[in-house]
């Protein structure tokens, strides 16, 4: 099968990609630093795709930023592909964002509504936050010698196990909305986030902070938790805190 993979140089992209190529797909990589911007209206080619995964992103917590992303990505690859005769379109999205229509999460809501509503036969996978996003958000919320991290429940997954349920859905054709994909265990972000910077080294001090409005309620009531019905990963934080990252020495 040949696989176009947008976004697939970031965080769990470039774990489709290698799990994609180790089974024995031919895979495409559709990103900015491959000369692919699929946020402009450059015309994209997918001709001899059969399939597409979209694990695309943006670092933004505006609802209007992130509408017009995903609005542009999502139209261009329908587009293209329909052109293309491409048979299955996979979707990445987030568990409970219709419950918390909020800031990045409307534009995901925004893409999943594109996708269903395209031409293309398609797959969505929702899943939790990855493990990397303990990480992610101490780095963007710290300012000066304290990181504010949202008080926020989480079931975090491993993007390798992600990953390959994507790939999975892939070979198994349309499916339209599959189960959630979450974490093994429901932690909180404030912990993980301490436990991170003390596995690589980062100094700085914790100080977990409530939001305010709709999101903040989300992140602390449990609304982005697994649902029944969801399937769990196996691998939990510690364990991928012990296999991927390295304290300084």
């Amino acid at each position: 099968m040949r696989i176009a993979v947008a976004g697939g140089t970031g965080t769990v992209g470039r774990h489709v990609v290698e799990r994609a190529r180790a089974r024995g797909h031919h895979v495409d990589v559709l990103s900015r630093s491959g000369g692919v911007d699929l946020a402009t209206e450059r015309p994209l080619d997918l001709n001899g795709v059969d399939t597409i995964i979209d694990v695309t992103s943006i670092e933004t917590a505006s609802a209007v930023k992130s509408k017009a992303f995903f609005s542009a990505v999502t139209r261009k690859l329908l587009s293209a592909g329909q052109s293309a005769g491409v048979e299955h379109h996979v979707l990445l999205s987030i568990a409970g964002i219709d419950e918390a229509p909020y800031g990045y999460y409307s534009g995901k809501l925004e893409q999943e509504r594109l996708v269903t509503n395209g031409s293309l036969p398609w797959t969505i996978l929702r899943a939790t936050q990855f493990h990397e996003f303990s990480g992610q958000i101490f780095t963007r919320m710290k300012v000066g010698p304290v990181a504010m991290v949202p008080f926020m429940q989480s079931q975090p997954v491993a993007a390798v196990e992600v990953a390959d349920r994507l790939v999975d859905l892939a070979e198994a054709g349309p499916s339209r909305r599959v189960p959630d994909l979450a974490g093994p265990r429901v932690e909180r972000m404030a912990q993980l986030s301490r436990r991170w910077a003390a596995a690589t080294g980062e100094k700085g001090k914790v100080l977990e902070v409530p939001l305010p409005g709709g999101l903040g309620q989300a992140m602390r009531d449990g609304t982005l938790l697994a649902r029944p019905g969801s399937e769990l990963g196996t691998q939990s934080f510690d364990e991928w805190l012990a296999h991927t990252v390295q304290k300084p020495t």
